[in-house]
């Protein structure tokens, strides 16, 4: 029969005291403002690039409603606000785009001009303003 005996050992413990000291959570606060300031830049970039890809995209499908519009109708709108009301002469149609869609990503109208037409497209001239204006997204590009 073997016989246990408890032994005690020297063990530092922290008996009442519950939680991180404040160096442990400076240093935490630290480590994440670092990488959070790392990585806010790279996030700034991919929203940026994202808005410049939905005005292409919203582009396109203006383009794509403006070109459904003359095969319907043998002309194009006069503006894009034509786009966005049912046919009245088939009761019950739908608008060929929602009005949302007639703002880009930073809030301004897209352009278009009935009279100017896209030398790529032949079709008339669409644009946005762009990232603050300075550099203008067309379908002529």
């Amino acid at each position: 029969m073997l016989l246990r005996t408890k032994t005690t050992t020297a063990v530092a413990t922290r008996e009442g005291r519950g939680g991180f000291t404040l160096m442990e959570m400076l240093v935490v606060v630290a480590i994440i403002i670092i990488i959070a300031g790392a990585a806010t830049p790279l996030v700034l970039n991919y929203l940026h690039n994202a808005r410049i890809d939905r005005a292409k995209m919203d582009i396109k499908t203006i383009e794509k409603a403006v070109i459904a519009f003359e095969a319907k109708n043998g002309f194009y709108p006069q503006s894009l606000q034509a786009l966005t009301m049912p046919d009245p002469n088939y009761p019950g149609s739908k608008a060929m785009l929602d009005e949302k869609m007639l703002r880009d990503p930073w809030g301004a109208e897209y352009q278009y001009n009935p009279n100017s037409l896209s030398q790529r497209t032949g079709i008339p001239l669409i644009s946005s303003g762009g990232p603050g204006g300075n550099a203008p997204i067309t379908n002529d590009q």
